[in-house]
């Protein structure tokens, strides 16, 4: 019976310790629907969204490209993604001449538009080739989006970030499990924007 006691408290913990992340993330709808809003803005008018990160964001990083480029849900338009974690070459490359700071920031230079948008994720907010990328972007004009955990970190302090996103939590597990949330409730707004007449501009009919 004890055994069974510890056993139902440890459950339920591991349930509540996802709660109030998934809150903070409610409460912060305006913030998420802005950016929702400025990149579907992007899209419409031509750019394509840009998306990095590394270790688990890295795998996120091209989760939310195929969202975009193939989505699941049959019907709803196809937008332009890439994910620069894809090009296992040219990252190496890059990382073996330039060091792995420089990874991101190098491919936005040469392969994004001043119309695109970044997503840059990162866990803790303290990767520094994350932070670059978004740099970068910033430099060139494209819409900085960045997806944090945590207290956000150096990503957080930075001036080149146009939408912060947090996930306040301080467990890498649930702070994943948040920034997936997020993402979908990106992709989804997106296309809610596409879907409503003179929302993007006078007249303008997804």
């Amino acid at each position: 019976m004890a055994r069974s006691s510890v056993d139902v408290r440890t459950i339920a913990e591991l349930f509540d310790r996802r709660v109030a992340p998934i809150e903070a993330l409610a409460r912060n709808a305006t913030a998420v629907a802005r950016a929702c809003h400025a990149t579907a803005i992007r899209f419409h008018r031509g750019g394509k969204l840009v998306v990095f990160g590394n270790g688990g964001p890295s795998t996120d990083a091209q989760h939310v490209a195929v969202e975009f480029v193939h989505p699941v849900i049959v019907g709803k338009r196809a937008l332009p993604a890439v994910s620069l974690t894809a090009d296992i070459a040219t990252i190496t490359s890059v990382a073996n001449r330039d060091g792995l700071a420089e990874i991101f920031a190098h491919q936005i230079h040469f392969l994004a538009e001043p119309a695109d948008i970044a997503l840059g994720i990162s866990t803790d907010g303290n990767c520094e080739n994350v932070l670059r990328g978004l740099r970068a972007a910033h430099e060139i004009g494209m819409l900085t989006i960045a997806l944090v955990g945590g207290d956000g970190g150096a990503i957080a302090a930075s001036p080149d970030i146009d939408h912060l996103l947090s996930a306040e939590s301080t467990d890498p597990r649930v702070i994943k499990e948040v920034h997936v949330t997020t993402y979908h409730i990106l992709w989804e707004l997106v296309h809610v924007f596409f879907e409503q007449p003179g929302v993007l501009a006078p007249g303008v009919v997804a």
